[in-house]
């Protein structure tokens, strides 16, 4: 029996750079990275991309009808069946652009909400990327059954017009994403009982986030010894990966935490389905931000992480060391300036994911870090000072409490920092 390969799809991946757009990046890098999340995409074959700019959007089609047409002829010459838009298409924006060209079509959120459906392998993974890609649809529902306008309530002739189609449909996904809430959070409090148990072994956590594709799964395969995928694809890693490992110089057992990748206008879907699995990063004791130092826009990738980090709420007390990473693709001279810019500075690192160059010296840091960081103390509240033992359980610091006939008597242990705003409330 032959057996018959299933063809690629032929993808067209398309760039509009708005002028009126105050955050615009570099269109050269902002289509790079576009079709780098197409390629993400298994059974997909990128045939052609182009930036078009765009002095403001339209509302109904986005692009100009001129530009539509032109656009139309190089995509049937090229047989392309999917078109990828690199920014926010609205609903009616789709349907009239895929009624154009006759093809299907993908803004970013959905490009991405698709790379995330491909990747996930964990329960917890599957559930989130279900509850965004359910709320990503909910707000593109659009009147595309005619037929099923309007469904009449009531008996005979009489009764009102009943709920149209498009609202029953919005029902049947809030129930649905109910349903999947309620199993997520069966899923979140088995990783926090997970937490709670190592919670009770001290062992200090050690996350790594950063923009996708800097290097955070080839720098954990190196120090912890795990065999994470690590490819130059955006999105390689999706679940989130930890192990413990073993600092030099007599240093503590931390445990290490691989995350998922950030990326700028990361869909607010999937940030706010992502919670769960990035509160790892927000128990953290120490936060390694890898940064890919080598390539041309990485001062603005730096900052979409630290957007994204805040809108987590990720404690402002909590140590971030900088980790500039791929330091080996540099140009000699470069890469000395870029050693010298790093040394003036205490929380960053060079460092090469690859070759093993700074890693010792960021070790040594982080071991120093964590060794420093807690200590021990006995605290004691009336029973009038509930804000202040809240304050301590929000914060995790509680090791030991006992009930007094006065109040409470805690061991906490915690930073320096962490104290002085204690001792401040």
């Amino acid at each position: 029996m032959e057996t018959h390969e299933r063809e690629p799809t032929r993808a067209w991946v398309l760039h509009p750079d708005l002028k009126s757009d105050q955050h615009r990046r570099m269109a050269e890098y902002a289509l790079e990275e576009a079709v780098a999340l197409a390629a993400a995409l298994p059974d997909l074959e990128v045939v052609g991309a182009e930036t078009v700019r765009l002095q403001r959007p339209h509302p109904g089609l986005l692009f100009g009808t001129g530009k539509i047409a032109e656009l139309k002829q190089r995509m049937e010459e090229a047989e392309v069946e999917l078109v990828l838009i690199d920014g926010p298409v609205t609903p009616v924006q789709q349907r009239n652009l895929e009624k154009e060209w006759g093809v299907k079509l993908l803004d970013r959120t959905g490009l991405i909400l698709e790379i995330f459906s491909d990747r996930a392998r964990t329960r917890e993974g599957v559930l989130q990327v279900e509850m965004a890609a359910l709320k990503y649809q909910r707000t593109r529902l659009v009147r595309a059954w005619t037929h099923l306008e309007r469904q009449r309530g009531g008996l005979g002739f009489v009764g009102g017009p009943g709920e149209t189609q498009i609202e029953a449909d919005r029902r049947a996904i809030d129930e649905q994403l109910v349903r999947l809430r309620r199993q997520l959070d069966k899923v979140v409090k088995t990783r926090e009982l997970h937490r709670s148990a190592r919670a009770k072994v001290p062992f200090p956590v050690v996350a790594l986030v950063g923009y996708t594709n800097a290097g955070k799964s080839t720098l954990f395969n190196r120090l912890t010894g795990a065999e994470v995928m690590a490819k130059d694809m955006l999105f390689a890693t999706l679940d989130p990966t930890m192990r413990r490992v073993d600092l030099p110089e007599g240093g503590p057992e931390v445990i290490l935490s691989d995350t998922v990748g950030f990326i700028s206008d990361l869909p607010t879907e999937l940030v706010a389905s992502f919670r769960a699995t990035l509160e790892e990063v927000l128990s953290a004791n120490l936060i390694l931000h890898v940064r890919d130092i080598s390539h041309p826009e990485t001062e603005n990738q730096c900052a979409n992480v630290l957007e994204i980090m805040e809108s987590l709420g990720v404690n402002k007390d909590t140590t971030v060391l900088e980790v500039w990473n791929k330091i080996d693709l540099l140009p000699e001279d470069e890469r000395a300036a870029t050693r010298q810019r790093a040394d003036r500075d205490g929380n960053i690192f060079a460092i090469s994911a690859v070759t093993g160059e700074g890693i010792p010296d960021l070790m040594q840091e982080v071991a120093r870090q964590l060794a420093s960081e807690t200590h021990e103390s006995k605290v004691s509240l009336s029973f009038s000072e509930g804000r202040k033992r809240a304050w301590l359980f929000d914060h995790d610091v509680v090791e030991k409490e006992e009930q007094t006939d006065t109040g409470f008597e805690l061991t906490v242990r915690w930073t320096a920092r962490q104290e002085k705003r204690f001792r401040d409330l």
